[in-house]
């Protein structure tokens, strides 16, 4: 099953435009580069749920962090790495 998995933007190092961003997200610890096209409105501290590498939605940061939890609760989280 796949999932998308909540993380927190850390840097937005690379764009080659308004629209096409790279940006560095924390899964619980676990950094990951990840693409934000989707999200363009997404800025550092935002948290972001993230599906094969593409950002697709601004979440809650409540809400992620529960999320976190639970993952890390059924060991979910160690697929990521």
């Amino acid at each position: 099953m796949c999932l998308a998995i909540p993380g927190k933007i850390l840097s937005i190092p690379a764009s080659l435009d308004d629209t096409f961003r790279m940006g560095q997200v924390s899964f619980g610890g676990i950094r990951k580069d990840v693409n934000l096209a989707m999200v363009p409105e997404a800025k550092i501290g935002d948290y972001v749920l993230v599906h094969v590498g593409v950002a697709i939605s601004i979440v809650d940061e409540k809400e992620a962090n529960l999320t976190l939890q639970y993952l890390r609760q059924i060991g979910e989280l160690d697929e990521i790495t």
